[in-house]
């Protein structure tokens, strides 16, 4: 018995070898793992009382593949890796060697499986190679066994786009050999080894399979495909090349062909940014000074506050999880308007084939609707989604703070607003009361803010958190401020692009520069559809807390000024006419004499100085809401732009992009834009990571905790 192997004969014939691996949470191939299976199954090759070997995943039946935390770093000398343990298998061990999936199993350990004769699985079993999402290729033969098993037409997608899919659609392609319930599966799998041991049947190795390919083009539509959806992406190429190598390649060429791309990829900065972005959301489920084994409040029933795009879309949430939700609204017409929305979507989802038409009509079933708040008692959890307005939100805390059951938790969704002084207002119940501040469209986008007040009650964050999770969201916990991290950084942001128009740009070139860069849009563009009347109405309730000596652009109060609020209306940055959108001829005029008011004489502005501008200013003032404390380390800043504001996941969000290029290099270039514009403040966090050669991943090591 080793750390990671257990084995013994089958009980009801001992030629099978039955070999369980156990490496919780996820059975990863960690150092030692694959050298201990390796040497389990050179002894049942020695054996002549065995015939065969069948592998068994333990406890939750997960096999995550490689270890992600060793990714491109060397192994001890004597320890063999995965790839020499599937080598093996495939060239070295003659007695047939089995796998059960059971649950999951993704990467490597379908690499793995590739290599033995015999793939059984559970029912709801899901199988991918998802290597892409954390920018390599499969690297231990999984291009190259896939496309042979299954054919080039059906593995491209699956390794380009790191999805898995269900062991009911793979055994149609022969990926699969049978599935089994789970409580018979380790005896009906092991009894199609001995039946055909008995008959003296060989299984073929899938090495020696031909890589077909029923349609040519599908190589040059996937690299047109990821030249517009995976810019600047290595990992998609290469999987793409990888899997054409297999059709053009013997096997041990493409063999080496996917090592050398493999190798190239997974030192590179991309991937280091994608397996920083991995890792990102494991860290942000944990709570300094909140066991993840404390107690959580039941959420059996929701309610939402407000059947507006936002409202609808937070309630369709609920239903997508299972959870009963009901809608209020204070007008009827609001209400119904709000519900045939939300069946406007399910059905629009069931039509484009996202879902079946009875999970619609299930999910559509889940949602009801009222205009009494009394109705909201029964509820859980409850979600106001109202104007943001502080004193509409005062005013509607206050009547749930009798209304709702003891023990609901009261949620604003507020995006900017106190959520202290919104939770006062239940008088009494403020341990009750956080923010969960979901991004539009809410049915659709990851992010969920989970704001935490002075008050919150430990429980109630914790839950909170969990039902993100189960809403399909990645919850990031941040403390009370003006727009809390996402907004915050978003309104420095803004305000970059803004002078950048002052100075001599045009929206057409910040807005390509930044999605050059790599983000998912431009700021113009994310205004206009966000709607610039939003935007315009929080400045204009804000103007008496900004610094009068404060550089200030009016470029968007003067575009709001014309009634221009974006797609809304088909007038803003842009023009939009016939689904398409066009520069505005009329924007220059209202920037020129922006200009002038300000004192600026335009002139050229660079692409390079539209980048750094935009982006130091995300990253000087996520320095600073580390410093004050609203976000637990920067790795969840990171993840907040990556999921709500389109921030490149391979560039690894704002703050891991600065200790690539160097905590040094931001500051640099801050004061140099201080020593011009006299306007940037930098974080003191910043500068003591330049003095002392710091990064944020050491901060969050040393601060996070």
């Amino acid at each position: 018995m080793g750390e990671f192997i257990t084995s013994e004969p089958w009980a009801k014939d001992p030629r099978i070898l039955l070999m369980h691996f156990n490496n919780p949470p996820v059975n990863a191939f960690s150092i030692g793992a694959p050298k201990e299976m390796l040497e389990t199954i050179r002894q049942a090759e020695a054996d002549p009382a065995i015939g065969a070997v069948l592998l068994v995943p333990g406890g939750k039946g997960i096999m995550g593949g490689a270890d992600i935390r060793v990714q491109g770093i060397a192994w001890p000398k004597g320890q063999p890796i995965l790839n020499d343990l599937i080598e093996a298998i495939d060239t070295e061990i003659e007695k047939p060697v089995a796998i059960l999936h059971r649950n999951v199993a993704l990467g490597g350990a379908i690499e793995l499986s590739l290599a033995c004769r015999y793939r059984f699985a559970i029912p709801g079993t899901k199988v991918g190679q998802p290597e892409a999402k954390i920018g390599i290729p499969p690297g231990a033969g999984g291009t190259q066994r896939l496309t042979r098993l299954i054919g080039a037409d059906r593995a491209l997608p699956i390794i380009v786009s790191g999805d898995p899919i269900r062991v009911e659609e793979a055994i149609e392609y022969g990926w699969i050999d049978a599935i089994f319930d789970d409580a018979t599966a380790v005896d009906e799998a092991a009894a199609v080894i001995v039946k055909d041991l008995d008959a003296g049947v060989a299984r073929p190795r899938v090495r020696e399979m031909e890589a077909t390919v029923q349609n040519p083009g599908i190589f040059a539509e996937a690299r047109e495909r990821a030249a517009k959806r995976a810019r600047h992406q290595l990992a998609p190429v290469a999987c793409i090349d990888c899997v054409e190598a297999a059709t053009t390649m013997p096997f041990h060429v493409g063999m080496a062909y996917e090592r050398k791309r493999y190798l190239e990829c997974v030192t590179s900065d991309q991937a280091k940014s994608l397996r920083h972005s991995f890792f990102a959301e494991r860290e942000a489920r944990k709570i300094p000074g909140i066991s993840r084994d404390i107690e959580k409040r039941q959420i059996a029933q929701g309610a939402v506050i407000g059947a507006g795009t936002m409202g609808a879309g937070i309630a369709m949430c609920f239903a997508n999880a299972g959870i009963p939700v009901r809608l209020y609204e204070r007008e009827e017409a609001a209400l119904e308007r709000g519900l045939a929305r939300i069946k406007s979507l399910y059905e629009g989802m069931a039509k484009k084939g996202r879902i079946s038409a009875e999970a619609a009509a299930e999910r559509t079933g889940l949602i009801s609707g009222t205009l009494a708040m009394e109705d909201l008692g029964t509820a859980d959890i409850v979600v106001e989604a109202a104007f943001e307005d502080i004193d509409v939100k005062k005013q509607i805390f206050g009547t749930l703070g009798s209304v709702a059951k003891p023990g609901a938790i009261l949620a604003t969704n507020t995006s900017y607003l106190d959520v202290n002084e919104i939770a006062a207002a239940t008088q009494g119940r403020e341990a009750d009361v956080l923010g969960m501040h979901f991004f539009s469209p809410a049915h659709i986008m990851k992010l969920l803010e989970v704001v935490r007040a002075d008050k919150t009650a430990p429980e109630v964050l914790a839950t909170a958190l969990e039902l993100g999770t189960k809403l399909g969201k990645t919850a990031v916990v941040a403390g009370v401020c003006h727009g809390f991290i996402g907004n915050r950084m978003f309104a420095k942001y803004n305000r970059e692009s803004e002078f950048l128009l002052q100075e001599g740009a045009t929206v057409e070139q910040v807005d390509n520069a930044l999605t050059n860069f790599g983000m998912a849009m431009g700021p113009f563009t994310v205004r206009d559809m966000a709607g610039l009347d939003i935007s315009w109405a929080m400045r204009k309730s804000t103007a008496h807390l900004r610094d009068p000596k404060e550089r200030y652009s009016k470029v968007g109060d003067l575009v709001c000024e014309e009634g221009w609020y974006g797609q809304k209306n088909g007038k803003g940055f842009y023009v939009y006419e016939d689904g398409k959108r066009l520069p505005n001829p009329d924007l220059e005029a209202i920037i020129d004499a922006s200009a002038k008011e300000a004192g600026i004489t335009r002139g050229t502005v660079s692409d390079e100085m539209i980048i750094e501008r935009c982006i130091y200013a995300l990253i000087n003032e996520a320095a600073k809401i580390l410093e004050e404390g609203v976000a637990l380390r920067s790795s969840d800043i990171d993840l907040t732009y990556m999921n709500g504001y389109g921030f490149p996941r391979w560039r690894g969000g704002p703050l891991f992009w600065a200790d690539t290029i160097g905590p040094r290099r931001v500051l640099g270039g801050i004061n140099y834009f201080n020593t011009i514009h006299d306007f940037w403040e930098p974080a003191q966090l910043l500068v003591r990571m330049a003095a002392e050669g710091g990064t944020f991943a050491e901060w969050d090591k040393e601060n996070a905790q």
